[in-house]
Parts: C-alpha cells; sequence; structure tokens
C-alpha cells in the first residue's frame, strides 16, 4: 500500500496562554470532537477484518441438569416478588385506640426514645402530673402525639422541666386537635418568648382549654405581645397566670388594645411579682379594659410597686365590675389618694368577697377609712386583710362596731396598734420588800423575819402607826435597817396624813405580805393546860 504525502504550506505557532485565554473567553467557539473508532477506519481503508463471524463452540449450549438451555433464548420470568402490588396500592394504615398508649409506645419505637412509665400509666386517667420530673425535651413529641385525640386526659401539670422551642412547637400542635385538655401547667419550664410564641399557635384552634399557668417562664414584654396578638384574633381561656416573668407596663398597652378588639373572656387573671409600675399608661389601659370585663373574678396585681391616684381611680373601675369576687393589691405602694378612690367604690360592689390591702403604705387615718366605708350598710364585702398595716385605738373601737353591725361574719386583719402602749413600772411595795428581806437573811445568826414582825405589830397595835412608833418597834424587834429604808417602807405603804408626821398603814403592809408570802403565818398560841 502505497504512503500518501502531504506537503506543508504554512504553519502558525500560537502561545498557549492565548490558546487558553480564548477558550476560557469563548469556549461555544471550541467544539470538542469525539474520536474516531481506529477499527472502523480501517475497515473503511480495507485494512482491518473482524473476522468471519462464527461463535465458539465453547459457547454454543450450556446443561442444567437434563435441560438444555441456548444463551440466545429466554430465561423463564420471575416472580413478582411484590413491586408492583407497593407500586400500586397504597400502604395499610394502622389504627390505635384513642388513649393513646398503644401509639405513644409506637412512636417511642420510632424514635429510639425510652417510654415515661408514669406518663403511659396516666393515658387513662383524668390527670398526666410530671411535675419535677426531668422530662427530655426531645421525648415530648410522643407524648404530645399520643395526647393528640385522647379523651381521658383534663390536666396535663409540666412544671419545672426545662422545655425548648421544639418542646413548645409540639405542644402547640397538640393543642389544635386537643380539645378535651382542660388545664396545662408549665410553671417553671423557662419557655421564654420563643416557646410561648408557638403555644399561642395552638390556641386559636383550640375551644377546650381553660387554664394556661405560664407563671415564671420570661417571657417578658415580647411573649406579652405574641398573646395579645392571638386576642386580638379570639381564644377562649378563661384563667391565665403570668407571674415572675418580668413583664412591664409597656407591653400591656397591646394587650389592652387586643381586648378593646376581641372580647375579653378571663375569668382569673394573675399578674403578680412583675413591673407593672412603669410605665403606667399601659398598666392603666389594662386596668380600664379589666374594669368593663363582665366575666373577671379573680385579679392578682401583688408585688408590682403599684402607687398614685391614677392608680387608685383605675382600680375603682374594677370594684364596680359585676362578677369580681377577689381582688388582690398587697405588697404595693398604695397609699393616699390611691386607698380613697378604692373605698369610695366599696359600697357599689355588690360581689366583692375578699380586698387584699396587706402591706401596703397605709397609714392609720387610711385604715380607719376604710373601716368607716365598711361600716355601711350598702358594703357586703366580707374579707378585708390588711396585715402590717399600722392601727390606732379608734380604728379598734370600731372594729367593735361594725362586727355588732354586721349580719354576717366579718374578717377584718391589721397589724401592730399604735399609741396606747403604756409603760408598767416596778411596784415599790415589793422592791422594798425584797430588799429588807435581804438584810435581814444576810446574818444567819440574827435571823429576822419581816413578815412575822409586821403581823406581831399588828396584833399587838392598832392598824395606823405613825412613823416614829414604827422606827422604834422594828428595832427593838432586831431589825437594824437604815433610817431610809425604813422611810421608804412608810411611804409605800401610807396610812392617813398628819399634821405632825408621818403614818403607815399596818393593815395594807400585812396584806401585800401575806399574798408576796403565803406559806409564813404567825406560830400558834399555845393553850392553857386543863
Amino acid at each position: 500500500m502505497s504512503s500518501i504525502q502531504t506537503e506543508l504550506v504554512f504553519d502558525a505557532e500560537m502561545e498557549e496562554s492565548y490558546n487558553d485565554e480564548l477558550t476560557e473567553e469563548c469556549p461555544s467557539l471550541y467544539i470538542e470532537m469525539q474520536e474516531e473508532n481506529k477499527k472502523r477506519v480501517l475497515h473503511a481503508q480495507d485494512l482491518y477484518s473482524p473476522g468471519s463471524g462464527d461463535i465458539c463452540t465453547k459457547y454454543l449450549t450450556m446443561s442444567k441438569s437434563s435441560i438444555l438451555l441456548h444463551p440466545y433464548i429466554s430465561y423463564p420470568a420471575i416472580l413478582d416478588p411484590g413491586i408492583m402490588s407497593a407500586l400500586k396500592e397504597s400502604e395499610e394504615k394502622l389504627s390505635f385506640a384513642n388513649d393513646g398508649q398503644d401509639l405513644y409506645l409506637e412512636i417511642c419505637k420510632e424514635m429510639n426514645q425510652s417510654p415515661v412509665k408514669s406518663f403511659h400509666r396516666s393515658l387513662l386517667t383524668n390527670t398526666v402530673d410530671l411535675r419535677f420530673y426531668c422530662v427530655n425535651a426531645f421525648g415530648v413529641r410522643p407524648m404530645t402525639i399520643s395526647l393528640q385525640w385522647n379523651k381521658t386526659v383534663t390536666i396535663l401539670n409540666l412544671t419545672d422541666n426545662f422545655l425548648n422551642e421544639d418542646a413548645c412547637f409540639h405542644l402547640g400542635e397538640m393543642l389544635i386537635y386537643n380539645n378535651t385538655l382542660l388545664e396545662l401547667d408549665l410553671t417553671g419550664c423557662r419557655i421564654g418568648p420563643n416557646g410561648a410564641k408557638r403555644i399561642f399557635l395552638g390556641l386559636l384552634m383550640n375551644r377546650g382549654l381553660r387554664l394556661l399557668n405560664l407563671n415564671r417562664n420570661l417571657i417578658g414584654d415580647v411573649g406579652i405581645e405574641y398573646l395579645a396578638e392571638k386576642v386580638s384574633l379570639g381564644i377562649d381561656l378563661e384563667h391565665i397566670c403570668l407571674s415572675h416573668n418580668n413583664i412591664t407596663g409597656r407591653s400591656l398597652n397591646s394587650l389592652a388594645k387586643a381586648f378593646n378588639i376581641y372580647n375579653n373572656t378571663f375569668t382569673h387573671v394573675d399578674l403578680s411579682w412583675n413591673k407593672l409600675f412603669a410605665p403606667e399608661c399601659g398598666t392603666i389601659d389594662l386596668l380600664k379594659q379589666f374594669g368593663e370585663n363582665n366575666r373577671l373574678e379573680e385579679l392578682n396585681l401583688s408585688w408590682n410597686s403599684l402607687n398614685g391616684s391614677r392608680i387608685g381611680n383605675a382600680m375603682k373601675n374594677i370594684i364596680k365590675s359585676k362578677n369580681i369576687r377577689v381582688l388582690n393589691l398587697s405588697h404595693n405602694r398604695l397609699s393616699g389618694e390611691a386607698i380613697k378612690y378604692i373605698v369610695t367604690a366599696l359600697n357599689k360592689a355588690k360581689n366583692i368577697v375578699t380586698l387584699n390591702l396587706s402591706y401596703n403604705s397605709i397609714t392609720t387615718e387610711d385604715a380607719f377609712n376604710v373601716l368607716q366605708k365598711i361600716k355601711l350598710k350598702s358594703v357586703k364585702v366580707k374579707n378585708i386583710l390588711m396585715d402590717d398595716v399600722f392601727v390606732d385605738n379608734k380604728f379598734l373601737q370600731l372594729l367593735d362596731e361594725v362586727k355588732k353591725s354586721k349580719d354576717y361574719n366579718i374578717v377584718v386583719t391589721y397589724g401592730r396598734v399604735v399609741g396606747s402602749y403604756q409603760p408598767i413600772e416596778p411596784d415599790m411595795r415589793d422592791i422594798v420588800l425584797n430588799r429588807v428581806e435581804f438584810l435581814t437573811k444576810r446574818r444567819k445568826k440574827s435571823y429576822i423575819d419581816i413578815a412575822i414582825v409586821a403581823m406581831n405589830l399588828l396584833k399587838e397595835n392598832s392598824a395606823i402607826m405613825t412613823s416614829k412608833n414604827f422606827t422604834v418597834a422594828m428595832s427593838r424587834a432586831g431589825a437594824s435597817l437604815d433610817k431610809d429604808l425604813v422611810e421608804e417602807i412608810i411611804n409605800s405603804f401610807p396610812g392617813p396624813k398628819s399634821a405632825k408626821s408621818k403614818t403607815i398603814n399596818l393593815e395594807n403592809l400585812v396584806d401585800f405580805i401575806t399574798r408576796k408570802w403565803p406559806n409564813r403565818n404567825l406560830p400558834p398560841i399555845p393553850q392553857p393546860p386543863e
């Protein structure tokens, strides 16, 4: 075969760097050519032959038992192992009882979680009590899923279990489906504002929950903003506890606006141990909304440093509320004008039972004014608590009159009574006789009993004796006493006044001695022989 010769006309040399740059800038100008099959090229030039086309004899037949199988014959079809049914038919759904016990165990198995036996048993009762149980936040999911369709549990208590946001999310999901649960207690779970947000999401669809306890959860003003958002859309809660949550008056303004949009359905509200004193405007707006709520029965505003006449004026509307029964204003700084506003509203309070004003800056005059108002027949309050509030004697006298005028047992508590303390002076008679007793007993050899001496003087003399004769009689009896001490005895048991000298009343002296030393008596008089 002859070789083909080519003549070189022009050889253009280009730098490699230029080719690379051009390739990067315009990649679409360069098309990669596929490599040609070398055997095909050679076969086209009659330079390659693939062979005769015969098959090797060792591939002709294969034997298995007595069946001869040809390699070009199809193998028998394999039976369907279940692929078509898996593709065309839906899986069978597992069904569980409404109590949620089997569902709880199944989900714990899927999540590789150890089931809580106490929770599993409580699913058949009305209360799930897991207080201080150190529940794992990851284990809350199977609990909430098993409670979604449960019809027996009405109280869920998770006090002090430190739940994270994921656990709060599952609790909110559970509230969407569960309308049997009546009370949810999350005291001390430290859920924070984000956890509260996820729980509040489930309240919109829930129509069964009546009590939500979020005490000691540090939800702050941000959490109250989330609550106000859900209140404006409408929730059916009746009893809410928000104590120890670092809430200020700033966020209460938004909650008051939410109550203005949607009817306030709360019957029990606990806002104690917060910072409602600043700013004051938000707190006043919320108190006005509470005053317009005819369903409110109990309000706790203790430990908030509330003070001022504006706060008292807002409290007046709450006391006039239709169903208010308990108003707790203890441990604040109410006094003066604020107390006057509260007192003036008592005659229009028809159902109030307990008014707690303990540990406030109430003066004795304020306490007296409160009691004067209670004395009216139109006031039906039964318990007025004013612990640690100082009162005076006028208050005590008026309190007796109030108790007599009321046809029911009224309870009024107060602190210390001021202005009635009278110091008790020491009894000089007792002091003088003790001194005489000591001096006469000091000499054991010449011991003289002053009680026997005084009884003998009364027996031998009259009841009244001059100071001179008494001094001489004491010295004759052997009682060596100072003149000053004898004079003090005469002054302690004085007789009738005389222009010439002092006198002593021996009867009074002997009477005091017999009461002081009842075991001392004169020896019996010997009887004459018969």
